[in-house]
């Protein structure tokens, strides 16, 4: 219970971080309205196609007379939009912080900045850092696909697939997006993502707690765009306690950037 509260707190004070730092929030705002438009038209597509995939996935319920084959497909409907819904929480974060990079990359920089220690990173170009987080993105993003589909399934018990089932997928689909919003700042301290799956799962209780409100806000349209920044901040603050700096690390020089001043750190478009 302890560290469920502390996941909420570290949600909040990356809220509060961007808060004080206007500038930086809309600067995080960017890639996350270009996710959220690519988003919108594909659960578009999802919704009015729903009716034809429930019957094409339902052939035996062809034959099946009123209200009984209506309920199965109505069902299956629900259900489809409901996964894909949630799928849609999940892989937002991951292609929001992939399209992103090099700004989430520079604001979550700025929060350690500000948090007096930041440490140096890995010194790769652009391309490469794009390429590695593609490459641990699909890893995570298979295991909550698997997750998704077994709860897509499960829902169809009776009762409890509408009532158990639902709020342990939304504590599941909690730590994955902990998982993806603490990859930025795992990236610059080299730790693989085999082990951060290893330290979040060590302390459950930390990335549902800082993970399932955000699930829940995003399910919320346009939410996911607005707290976008602050969910970086938060998680780069969890993993500043999560994965300290070591004391051999040499502490960033540079002064911490005040509300109002250009962002700086990793190039980002000239209009910034």
């Amino acid at each position: 219970m302890r560290d469920l509260v502390a996941g909420m707190r570290y949600l909040g004070r990356g809220m509060r971080w961007t808060a004080q730092h206007g500038r930086w929030w809309g600067f995080g705002l960017i890639p996350a309205l270009v996710a959220l438009a690519l988003y919108a038209g594909a659960l578009t597509g999802l919704a009015l196609w729903s009716g034809d995939l429930a019957a094409w996935a339902t052939p035996f319920a062809d034959g099946w007379g009123s209200p009984w084959q209506g309920l199965l497909r109505g069902l299956f409907v629900a259900l489809l939009l409901a996964g894909g819904l949630m799928l849609s929480v999940l892989t937002f974060t991951a292609v929001t912080l992939l399209i992103g990079d090099p700004f989430y990359e520079s604001l979550s920089e700025q929060v350690e900045r500000s948090e007096g220690h930041c440490p140096p990173g890995p010194d790769r170009p652009l391309w490469r850092e794009i390429g590695i987080a593609v490459r641990e993105m699909i890893p995570v993003l298979l295991r909550a696909a698997g997750f998704g589909v077994l709860f897509f399934l499960l829902g169809f018990l009776p009762v409890v697939g509408q009532t158990v089932v639902p709020a342990v997928g939304f504590c599941v689909s909690g730590f994955f997006l902990a998982v993806e919003l603490t990859t930025v700042a795992m990236q610059r301290r080299e730790v693989p993502v085999r082990e951060r799956l290893r330290l979040l799962r060590g302390r459950l209780g930390l990335a549902v707690g800082f993970g399932t409100p955000l699930v829940l806000l995003f399910l919320i349209p346009f939410v996911a765009v607005l707290l976008m920044p602050g969910a970086v901040a938060g998680a780069t603050l969890l993993v500043r306690d999560l994965v300290p700096v070591g004391p051999g690390a040499a502490p960033d020089a540079g002064p911490a950037v005040a509300d109002g001043d250009e962002p700086e750190g990793r190039a980002v478009p000239a209009a910034w």
